[in-house]
């Protein structure tokens, strides 16, 4: 459904891969018994795979760009999270960085994503 269950915010100049990690750790694995596969964009090869098994005990799988694609193609699972960061973009404080704390930034996010499950549940 595209919905975030962690979210973790770090410096721009920490890579992906590196970052995934503290966010993985949050998310409160036990609440998710049957989950096994985790799907992650290009960015996240490499060492991740292997302590995603290793700590974690899933299975990450890289769903990367078909061989000679050229422009836009919509691949499956990946594009969940990119049309997740598209809901968010909908509500206008999250367009620009204008948060002065980390905290300001979260809560923003959490309050969009609440906005968007309270429509889904009743929409209009």
């Amino acid at each position: 459904m595209g919905l975030m269950h962690a979210l973790h915010i770090h410096e721009a100049n920490v890579a992906d891969s590196v970052g995934a990690r503290p966010t993985l750790s949050k998310l409160g694995w036990e609440e998710y018994p049957r989950l096994e596969v985790v799907f992650a964009d290009s960015a996240y090869q490499g060492p991740l795979k292997d302590w995603t098994a290793d700590h974690l005990g899933l299975w990450l799988v890289v769903v990367s760009k078909l061989p000679k694609q050229r422009g836009f193609v919509v691949l499956p699972k990946r594009w969940i999270v990119e049309r997740t960061f598209a809901w968010l973009l909908k509500y206008r404080r999250l367009v620009r960085d204008y948060e002065a704390t980390i905290s300001s930034s979260m809560a923003w996010i959490r309050l969009a994503m609440i906005g968007l499950m309270l429509r889904r549940l009743h929409p209009k």
